[in-house]
């Protein structure tokens, strides 16, 4: 059943509409994975003697005060990256098969992926360091299956986490909460983790618990999707009052305005677009971490610049990279009618440009670190308005990814407004401003850098009407391949 499983898997992947695009995304993606595992086994083996010799002379015990924030970062990392137990479901229900195995093997395929994988390589090299320098071989083997058994819990975690919205805003309440009182040293939440990490090592039976927790956690898991296993659940919705918005003040900018109006409506109905707001006004203050020197290692001056096109372009991102996948339950009718594609881009521009304009003057609380931190703001604002948000235009018609706006709950999906297609394709939208910003800062200094800039911004609006009509040839050479592809659902 399960080579029948793994079967369907790659006849999915390889009959994809975009299979020479995701290749090319797997290959990147093995590469990076390489370079996580090299970094991984480096600092399983130097890890012990460089804390030994420069922090502390029991690197254990730093470690395990710090292994709570590994934790977390891990937790983080997963929910932006880490794939669901994504089956395509609604075929499998019309054939003979048992629904308990469906469901254990989406999990499973979770329990086996790298995010799970590639921790071995810090933590076996780490061990064996350990036994090395003489420590007992019963005492770090339960530390060992303690952390392992913690991070398949993170693994089940982050199914609730991208599977339930009070799960993810739980979790993300109390990681707000524990990161600021630490911050302003209110409470050291390393004071007791430490301890209980401690206790792994010198209790090794104590390693049953995690190993019970991870247990727990897949049986919640296996009952949640289990009971979600239908082809209507989810399907109930809630009647509520209706409310008519003709939105009037949309009709100044013309024919546009009721591709706007459809965008807008449907940004305020969905829960997918919502988190998408969601996530665009979180990024308005990314740029604490450049602007406050809270870390050191953000406090060049290149630095700023890439802050600014976060903060500003955050809507402009995580919308625009799914440009127009948005519309992918309705693209077919859409592109029956008599419409130009012009304005239909031109509507997701000004919506871009919009919360943009927005995203600057929201963030005008910059200033109290600087006009250099506001500046950068600005600056990237400009860039993002004359040229990332045509690069994203540009990069959606070759991601062909469809949205399901109709589910609340999908028990088998992926609802996050961030994968790492879009993170691969924002990459070239961040590096090429601070790399011009780069230039001008050592030719005459910071203000130049600025400008330079904030005229390659310029410039690009000003050829907007040539860049739209390259980019409207993309779009309808594109149009069939894009229409095959939503009607796929793997």
């Amino acid at each position: 059943m399960i080579k029948h499983f793994l079967n369907l898997e790659w006849k999915a992947f390889t009959r994809s509409a975009s299979f020479q695009v995701n290749l090319a995304l797997k290959i990147l993606m093995i590469i990076g994975a390489f370079f996580m595992i090299l970094y991984a086994l480096g600092a399983g083996v130097f890890a012990y003697y460089g804390i030994e010799k420069f922090i502390d002379p029991e690197p254990l015990k730093i470690i395990n005060k710090f292994l709570i924030f590994y934790f977390i970062g891990d937790l983080v990392f997963r929910y932006f990256l880490q794939n669901m137990p994504i089956v395509n479901i609604k075929p499998l229900l019309y054939l003979p098969l048992k629904k308990n195995q469906v469901v254990k093997f989406g999990i499973n395929k979770t329990m086996i992926s790298f995010f799970n994988i590639w921790h071995a390589f810090f933590f076996i090299p780490f061990s064996i360091v350990l036994l090395k320098e003489g420590h007992s071989f019963i005492n770090v083997a339960g530390w060992h299956i303690a952390m392992l058994a913690l991070f398949y819990c993170n693994n089940f975690i982050n199914i609730f986490v991208n599977s339930k919205d009070t799960v993810f805003y739980s979790i993300l309440g109390i990681i707000v909460t524990l990161g600021a009182l630490l911050y302003f040293d209110i409470f050291d939440i390393t004071q007791f983790t430490a301890p209980i990490f401690s206790a792994f090592y010198n209790q090794p039976y104590l390693s049953i618990i995690p190993i019970i927790l991870a247990y727990i956690l897949y049986s919640m898991a296996f009952k949640y999707f289990r009971k979600n296993f239908y082809l209507d659940a989810g399907l109930a919705k809630k009647v509520e009052i209706a409310e008519t918005d003709n939105m009037t003040w949309l009709d100044r900018f013309g024919s546009v305005s009721t591709f706007l109006k459809n965008d807008i409506k449907l940004i305020k109905r969905n829960k997918r677009s919502k988190m998408t707001i969601f996530m665009s006004f979180l990024f308005i203050f990314y740029g604490l971490l450049f602007f406050t020197g809270s870390i050191e290692a953000y406090d060049g001056p290149f630095w700023r610049i890439f802050a600014g096109i976060f903060v500003s372009g955050g809507f402009l991102f995580s919308f625009g990279q799914f440009v127009p996948s948005w519309d992918s339950a309705y693209y077919p009718l859409l592109m029956s009618q008599n419409i130009r594609y012009k304005e239909y881009l031109e509507s997701k521009w000004y919506l871009m440009v919009i919360a943009t304009i927005f995203s600057t003057i929201i963030a005008s609380f910059y200033l109290y670190f600087g006009w250099q931190a506001y500046a950068a703001v600005v600056v990237g604002a400009i860039y993002n308005v004359g040229v990332n948000s045509h690069m994203v235009l540009w990069g959606g018609a070759y991601i062909k990814t469809p949205i399901d706006l109709s589910s609340a709950k999908k028990a088998f999906g992926d609802k996050k407004s961030f994968n790492l297609k879009t993170l691969l394709l924002t990459i070239p939208k961040l590096l090429l401003p601070m790399l011009i910003y780069t230039a001008g800062h050592f030719i005459q200094g910071e203000v130049l850098g600025f400008v330079l800039v904030a005229v390659s911004g310029l410039a690009g609006f000003l050829f907007k009407n040539k860049v739209f009509t390259i980019i409207e040839k993309i779009y309808k050479s594109e149009k069939y391949k894009t229409l095959v592809a939503y009607k796929q659902t793997n």
